[in-house]
């Protein structure tokens, strides 16, 4: 290499360097560090709000208890491109659509959880769930578990 190749091939790596220290860091966690695979929950509920983002995408539902108070819970989905690839989009989780949500509860106790499977009123299930090392299929329906606040529906 000449010495002028060397020393401009050092300057790009430093100014791309610089560059990439400006950027956000996203840190992106296990499954399990966060979501209980020993709490399963199914919830019913009204999509208030659905965030196509990297590297997880939420959905919002607002979900009503037997008295109507109102909850409003967050779920983990996967990637916009792996949940596109898959037929989902903002369309077809628009707000104000009833939905379904199959997945796992926070370890926290929060209201929110890890989206396996989303099923409309339709009928149309879509598998939503992204993290690697997440459970691989939705829980079942003996095994899930639901707190008596959640399992109304506006």
């Amino acid at each position: 290499m000449t010495r002028r190749f060397s020393k401009t091939l050092a300057g790009v790596l430093v100014l791309s360097g610089i560059g990439y220290a400006d950027l956000p860091a996203s840190a992106h966690h296990a499954f399990s560090a966060e979501f209980d695979i020993n709490q399963p929950i199914e919830i019913t509920g009204v999509i208030s709000r659905f965030v196509l983002t990297n590297p997880h995408s939420w959905l919002y539902i607002d979900v009503a208890d037997e008295n109507g108070n109102v909850t409003n819970w967050g779920f983990e989905f996967g990637t916009p491109f792996a949940l596109r690839s898959r037929g989902v989009t903002k369309e077809t989780l628009a707000p104000g659509t009833k939905v379904t949500i199959k997945g796992y509860r926070s370890r926290n106790g929060q209201p929110f959880g890890y989206a396996t499977l989303t099923v409309l009123e339709d009928g149309r299930r879509f598998a939503t769930g992204g993290a690697p090392d997440a459970p691989s299929s939705e829980p079942s329906a003996s095994a899930t578990s639901t707190a008596a606040a959640t399992r109304s529906t506006p």
